[in-house]
């Protein structure tokens, strides 16, 4: 197929740009200047800009492009940052595959399980309605900035994500060298859910996306068993045989995490119900396959 991929030169974006090459698609990467090969589309999501006659003849476009939730404090000028290249990019997007003759067949745009909110205990799927937060509402506004795609008649699909299990970027970038130093533990009370996924896991998850013709809508992809932060901290030092049992107290995670740290210390137990009746299967369901899977 011929695929066009945003976001290609993030963790997922690089990971999935790979794998469909491998296989031997036509992979086309949006990028944020004039084009300098075949290879190559112009767009600019803070103008809403997008090449669209670079798109014609794509089959499938896959949108995962935005400014990084844990990358810096969440100060406003960044909470807005957050927001626009997430809302305002997908429009762009969206609306230039509306603007086709004949537009791609399938639209995957990256979306997030923080459209959940905190959920405490409580196991939710794809039914479950919007939570409250800043990045609930992040969330559901990006995935209606989608509209237009759907309305031309792409089969739109929301890949819902969590938190992906790398040694090389995202937020479990970061929690290897802690790890390996002896100095990881419990963040807070070690009580809250994260719902994880293995990177191989979420590049197949989406691979199983663009190929699955039935699927529309939102669509989880984490793994099937959400564990807690305490059994993830766990997990790590097993894996690592490093000591993790000193935990991270919650006012120190205020401190140099601010609002984000809300989200750090919240709850997200959430099932991906569609995408294991859709038949997929996930290589390393278990938290500590996908350290390891990480690890090699």
């Amino acid at each position: 197929m011929r695929i066009a991929v945003t976001g290609s030169s993030g963790l997922i974006g690089r990971a999935l740009v790979d794998s469909l090459r491998a296989d031997g698609h036509e992979v086309l990467r949006l990028v944020r200047h004039p084009a300098r090969t075949g290879e190559e589309v112009e767009w600019d999501p803070g103008r809403q800009y997008v090449d669209a006659a670079g798109l014609v003849g794509c089959e499938a476009v896959v949108h995962l492009a935005g400014a990084g939730v844990g990358d810096h404090r969440w100060t406003e000028a960044y909470k807005r940052e957050i927001r626009d290249s997430r809302v305002l990019g997908t429009a762009a997007v969206a609306e230039a595959l509306a603007s086709l003759d004949t537009p791609p067949r399938t639209l995957v745009v990256g979306s997030a399980v923080g459209y959940y909110g905190d959920t405490g205990d409580r196991a939710v799927d794809e039914d479950a309605p919007p939570g409250r937060g800043f990045l609930a509402d992040v969330c559901q506004e990006w995935e209606e900035a989608a509209a237009p795609a759907e309305e031309a008649g792409v089969r739109t699909v929301y890949a819902r994500t969590g938190l992906v299990v790398s040694r090389t970027g995202g937020a479990w970038g970061r929690l290897f060298p802690i790890f390996r130093a002896g100095l990881g533990g419990p963040l807070g009370s070690g009580r809250q859910y994260w719902s994880h996924i293995a990177l191989h896991d979420h590049i197949a998850a989406l691979r199983h996306l663009l190929d699955t013709g039935e699927l529309s809508g939102p669509v989880n992809l984490t793994a099937p068993e959400p564990v807690t932060q305490r059994e993830v901290a766990a997990a790590m030092g097993r894996v690592l045989h490093r000591p993790a049992v000193l935990p991270v107290p919650a006012f120190a995670l205020r401190a140099v995490l601010g609002e984000f740290s809300t989200d750090v210390l919240g709850s997200q137990r959430v099932l991906p119900r569609r995408l294991l009746e859709s038949g997929f299967v996930f290589a390393f369901p278990g938290i500590e396959d996908a350290i390891r899977a990480a690890l090699r």
